[in-house]
């Protein structure tokens, strides 16, 4: 129990001065190192593959601003594009989640950080106790009084060995993280809008051509049921003018349906009806050109991810709130000490609680030293330094992850661009023959089996170079994500 004692009280400047000199703490954390990364100084060159191709793209143009010093405004110049990545920033759950936790660590980086100044309160008290006669020294039963205010300051713990000082490091490491993380999840909330958005063009496209073709395979089967009623043409060949009819009606119906889907995707990742089908009047598929500008990014050196993506960052910083708790761990095996005091006046009246000579104080240090705890804080240790090394693992995967992303991008900004040429130049030549049949088979030369062969396949090539092209756009945006690009 505290037992107050009518004593001229302390100035205020000496606990004060006792508790500057007190605060001036060790730590026991591990000096923190960060970890050589483990991927290559450089990324693949398939030198091998390039001198197999027929040409050899140009590479990034001279000056091309790095990803992560162009905004998404700059990188993505499509209107209707931009005006929903505008609104997948505001309305997007996730987001909305992420800027939330980023709140709640910054309320327990404050809770903690907290925890290294003093808790002082203001108290007023008022007490009445009654005194039997038999043990009052008058032998006449008494009603005491007493009145304390002060300040009180309750165990403040001086940290000698940097326990205190070692969680607050280890939480504003995690409060760093999750904005670090919500960079990461703005970064790929862009792109994945794009990627949605350019998705849902890409099956328009297709869906368009679909119908296209039902049109024309439906012209196609008039004429040859006509031509099959006079005896020009054999039901064999109006079943399979039928057949390729009725392929394409089924394909113009499973586009219709997966550009709904994929409008249903859209929607999801802005947050409020996107009105995809709305789009094709806005914009649709990029050209070469807008594809060649988008790929434009210099990839520079693995290191350089270090500092451009924020999931690196963020990995990074738990690393360094894992190793932050290993120094708490630490100094739980040395002495804690907790400083108990009060500063105030007391007097047996109300009227007479300021007068002169009614102050008191109080002062009641506490020193814990561990002796026995069953093994607590070494499992401790050895937990936080499990974890400090699962902090390694996770910081060097990421790395590995960003190094291999920015790879991926990079083979596919080679060869994607003269994949698309090739497929460009099967569509062309399928339609001349194509065209070249239909002449013969309206001159009687060609069947309409050969026909309905070119057709098909005429088919199949626009189908595949829609999905060419989208994949190479998508493929841009893999590059600018993987940079780093896309929080401004």
């Amino acid at each position: 129990m505290t037992k107050f004692v009518h004593k001229p009280a302390l100035p205020l400047t000496v606990p004060v001065a006792w508790l500057s000199a007190l605060l001036s703490a060790c730590s026991l954390a591990p000096t923190y190192q960060r970890p050589e990364a483990p991927v290559a100084a450089a990324f693949p060159a398939d030198s091998a593959g390039a001198a197999a191709r027929t040409s050899v793209p140009l590479p990034p143009a001279a000056g091309a601003r790095d990803a992560v010093d162009t905004g998404w405004r700059d990188y993505f110049a499509d209107p209707r594009l931009q005006q929903l990545i505008g609104a997948a920033l505001e309305n997007n759950r996730d987001l909305r989640s992420a800027a939330l936790r980023i709140e709640e660590a910054r309320a327990q980086y404050g809770i903690q950080s907290a925890e290294r100044l003093p808790n002082v309160n203001a108290n007023a008290a008022a007490a009445r106790a009654k005194t039997p006669a038999f043990l009052s020294p008058g032998g006449q039963t008494g009603i005491g009084k007493r009145y304390d205010a002060g300040l009180a300051l309750s165990a403040f713990e001086l940290d000698f060995f940097g326990r205190v000082k070692s969680l607050n490091d280890a939480a504003l490491a995690a409060y760093l993280a999750t904005g670090e993380a919500r960079q990461a999840a703005q970064i790929s909330l862009v792109a994945q809008v794009a990627q949605a958005y350019y998705t849902e063009r890409a099956y328009a496209e297709q869906y368009a051509l679909a119908q296209r073709s039902y049109d024309a395979r439906a012209r196609t089967y008039k004429l040859t049921q006509q031509r099959a009623e006079v005896g020009a043409s054999s039901r064999l060949d109006l079943r399979a003018s039928e057949t390729l009819m009725e392929t394409a009606r089924v394909a113009a119906l499973t586009l219709a349906r997966q550009r709904a889907q994929a409008g249903n995707a859209l929607t999801l990742l802005v947050g409020r009806p996107a009105g995809a089908g709305s789009a094709a009047a806005a914009g649709g598929m990029p050209d070469d050109q807008q594809i060649d500008a988008l790929s434009a990014l210099p990839a520079g050196l693995p290191s350089d991810l270090l500092a451009r993506r924020p999931d690196i960052r963020a990995a990074e910083q738990r690393l360094k709130s894992a190793n932050a708790n290993i120094g708490a761990a630490r100094a739980a095996f040395f002495p804690r000490i907790s400083l108990t005091a009060a500063l105030g006046s007391s007097s047996p009246s109300l009227n007479g609680l300021f007068d002169g000579g009614s102050g008191s104080w109080s002062f009641a240090p506490q020193l814990s030293l561990p002796i026995f705890d069953a093994g607590r804080n070494r499992a401790n240790l050895g937990l936080a330094e499990v974890r400090q090394h699962l902090a390694v693992a996770d910081y060097e995967k990421t790395i590995q992850s960003a190094f291999r992303e920015v790879a991926d991008a990079l083979a596919a900004r080679d060869y994607l661009g003269e994949q698309v040429a090739a497929q460009r130049a099967v569509q062309e030549a399928q339609a001349d023959r194509l065209k070249l049949l239909q002449l013969r088979f309206d001159n009687g030369v060609a069947s309409a089996l050969d026909l309905l062969d070119a057709q098909r396949e005429l088919f199949s090539a626009q189908q595949t170079l829609v999905q060419a092209r989208l994949l190479r756009t998508t493929s841009a945006i893999d590059l600018y994500r993987a940079l780093g690009g896309g929080v401004k």
